[in-house]
């Protein structure tokens, strides 16, 4: 795929680092999965993969998390389930 930000560069699978801020709530993932451009480094994820990390970020929201930092691969991402005992109680589709 080319990049749509610097139109030159091809992307190629890697990891990168996405942070995400939901009011006084900020999110940091690290070695998330995404097509990343050889050029400029602008990255692009995959639907779940991006569905997970914003409920991620809401989930920490909800629980007045101020900073949360996770790696991916570690935490399981869109794969890994939540327990009963979160604050959401486990109903958000990442955590079914």
């Amino acid at each position: 795929m080319n990049c749509v930000i610097c139109k030159q560069g091809e992307t190629v699978p890697g990891k990168t680092t996405v942070t995400l801020n939901r009011g006084p709530t900020t999110v940091i993932v690290k070695d998330v999965p995404a097509e990343v451009c050889r050029d400029c480094g602008e990255y692009y994820l995959s639907e779940p993969v991006s569905e997970w990390l914003l409920e991620r970020a809401d989930h920490a929201a909800e629980s007045g998390t101020e900073v949360e930092i996770l790696r991916y691969a570690a935490y399981g991402g869109p794969y890994r389930d939540c327990r009963p005992t979160s604050p959401c109680g486990g109903r958000r589709r990442s955590c079914r």
